[in-house]
C-alpha cells in the first residue's frame, strides 16, 4: 500500500519536472529563432549596402577627374595679393609712383572722382569689399575690381584680356562690370538719371539767354553707334544709312555737357527723324507736357522752350535750325551763333566717345 502511494508520488513529481523542462526548451527555441531572424536581417541589409557601395565606386571610377574646387574649374594662382599691392603703390598710395596727370590720362578721370565712385560703390554693394575666402586667404580688393571695370569702359578691353596687369579672370570681370553698372544706376539715378525740374530749366534758360538764345533748353542731335557684335538674325533691323549695323542714340545736351535727355532708337528706325518721332521728348510736347519755361522775346511771352538742331529735322516750332545760305549781316550772325551753340551736343558726343571707348 505504501509502495503504491510512494510510487504515485514519485510519478507526479517526475511529470511536473518534465513540463518545466519542455517550457524551457520552447523558450530556448523561440530565442534561437529570433536571433536567427535578426542575423538574417543584418546579413540582408549588409548585402544591400555592399551593392550600393559597389555601384557608387563604379560611378567614381567612370567619372572624369577635374581639377580645382568645383566641377570643371581649374584654380590659377594669380598672386592677387601682390597685384593689389602693386596697384595701390602705383596709383593710390600717399606717394604714388604715377602722378595725377598720368592717373587722369589712364583712367580718363581725376583721382578724387575715382575715389568717390569707389567709396560709393563699395558702400552700396559689399561684392566690392575685400573679404577672405574659405581658407582664410584675402580675395580681390575693390580697387582691383573697379579698376578692371574702368579698363573695359574706357578702353573697350575684352573681359578675357584683363588678366595681364590686374590678374582677374574673365567671369569675375564680367560680374564686376554688371554689379558696378547696377550700383551706379541705383545710387546716382535720382540725381542724374531724371527729368529736368524747375531749377534745371531756370538754369538752362539763363545760360541760353546769356549766349543769345532766350528760351533755349539745349542742343539736339543723334549719334550712330556701331554695333560690332550684333546677332546675325537681327542684322537687317539695324542697318543704317551707311550700310553698317548701328543703334541711334538721341540726346539733348547743354554747354556744360549735361545730357539731360537720352533715347535709343528702336529697330527699323535708323534715321534721326524716325528716332525723334518715337522719342518721348516730343511725344510729351505733342501732348502739351513740357518743362515749365517762361521767357520774353521782343515783347512776346512764351511758355514752351525750344532746342537747337541741324537741318535734317522737320520745321517744328520747338526746333530752331540754322539759316542755309544766309544773306545780310543779321542772318549771318544768327547762323554763326546757332551753329556754334548747336555744337554743344556734338562736343558732348566727342567727349563721351573719347572718355569711354566702349561707346564707339
Amino acid at each position: 500500500m505504501n509502495f503504491n502511494i510512494g510510487s504515485s508520488s514519485q510519478h507526479l513529481s517526475y511529470s511536473s519536472n518534465s513540463d518545466g523542462e519542455n517550457d524551457d526548451d520552447v523558450n530556448l527555441i523561440n530565442d534561437i529563432e529570433a536571433i536567427n531572424a535578426h542575423e538574417e536581417a543584418i546579413i540582408s541589409m549588409t548585402a544591400k549596402n555592399n551593392i550600393c557601395m559597389v555601384h557608387y565606386l563604379n560611378q567614381l571610377n567612370n567619372k572624369v577627374i577635374h581639377g580645382g574646387s568645383g566641377t570643371g574649374h581649374i584654380t590659377i594662382n594669380r598672386d592677387r595679393e601682390m597685384v593689389d599691392r602693386n596697384l595701390f603703390n602705383d596709383y593710390f598710395s600717399k606717394n604714388p609712383r604715377l602722378n595725377d596727370s598720368m592717373f587722369r590720362r589712364r583712367f580718363r578721370m581725376s583721382r578724387s572722382l575715382f575715389s568717390r565712385i569707389t567709396n560709393v560703390v563699395q558702400g552700396h554693394d559689399n561684392y566690392f569689399m575685400q573679404r577672405r575666402d574659405g581658407v582664410g586667404r584675402l580675395g580681390l580688393s575693390g580697387l582691383q575690381k573697379i579698376t578692371i571695370v574702368f579698363q573695359m569702359l574706357a578702353y573697350g578691353m575684352p573681359a578675357d584680356a584683363t588678366d595681364e596687369y590686374i590678374k582677374i579672370g574673365e567671369s569675375t570681370t564680367i560680374e564686376s562690370l554688371k554689379r558696378f553698372c547696377r550700383a551706379i544706376v541705383e545710387v546716382f539715378a535720382e540725381q542724374y538719371l531724371r527729368s529736368s525740374n524747375s531749377n534745371d530749366v531756370a538754369r538752362l534758360l539763363h545760360v541760353g539767354k546769356e549766349r543769345g538764345f532766350p528760351g533755349m533748353l539745349g542742343s539736339l542731335d543723334c549719334m550712330h553707334w556701331k554695333w560690332k557684335n550684333c546677332p546675325t538674325a537681327w542684322a537687317g533691323q539695324y542697318v543704317g544709312r551707311s550700310g553698317t549695323l548701328t543703334i541711334i542714340l538721341e540726346v539733348v545736351a547743354d554747354y556744360n555737357l549735361w545730357i539731360w535727355h537720352a533715347h535709343f532708337g528702336l529697330p527699323n528706325s535708323n534715321n534721326d527723324i524716325n528716332v525723334l518721332e518715337a522719342s518721348h521728348l516730343f511725344a510729351n510736347l505733342a501732348s502739351g507736357i513740357a518743362p515749365p519755361a517762361h521767357y520774353v522775346i521782343k515783347g512776346n511771352e512764351y511758355n514752351m522752350g525750344y532746342y537747337l538742331a541741324d537741318g535734317i529735322y522737320l520745321k517744328w516750332s520747338t526746333l530752331v535750325q540754322t539759316i542755309h545760305n544766309p544773306r545780310g549781316p543779321k542772318k549771318k550772325l544768327f547762323a554763326m551763333k546757332q551753329e556754334a551753340c548747336w555744337k554743344d551736343v556734338e562736343r558732348a558726343f566727342g567727349v563721351l566717345q573719347s572718355r569711354f571707348a566702349i561707346v564707339v
